[in-house]
């Protein structure tokens, strides 16, 4: 279960990676930089692109990230099964908000020609 959601925030922020390179110019750097990445994936930036994820959805995928700094920088054993669980219950709303922004944005991408 540890492995699946550590990979769930894995593959979102390959996406934001990929928006951060092509569209923003830049993928933030130093020790919180996956806190950063997740913060600008939530900002419009003016007269580039709007937020690429509601403020809601950055909080709902917030803890996977926290979780999968846990889950990659500690031994497996040490993982608190209550926190497992509570994230297991969590997953469905954030992968229904996370499709759902990611889907608005592609639309957006289809429409204004970004990045190409």
């Amino acid at each position: 279960m540890a492995f699946d959601l550590q990979s769930f925030y894995q593959g979102v922020e390959r996406i934001f990676e990929a928006v951060a390179k092509s569209i923003d110019r830049g993928v933030p750097s130093g020790e919180k930089w996956h806190k950063m990445l997740l913060d600008q994936m939530a900002e419009d930036i003016v007269g580039i692109r709007p937020a690429v994820i509601s403020m809601e959805t950055r909080e709902a995928v917030d803890d996977f990230r926290k979780f999968r700094h846990i889950a990659r920088n500690i031994y497996p054993f040490n993982l608190d099964p209550m926190r497992i669980r509570s994230l297991v219950e969590k997953l469905p709303e954030a992968v229904d908000r996370v499709c759902k922004d990611f889907s608005a944005f592609a639309e957006f991408l289809n429409q204004s020609n970004v990045g190409t």
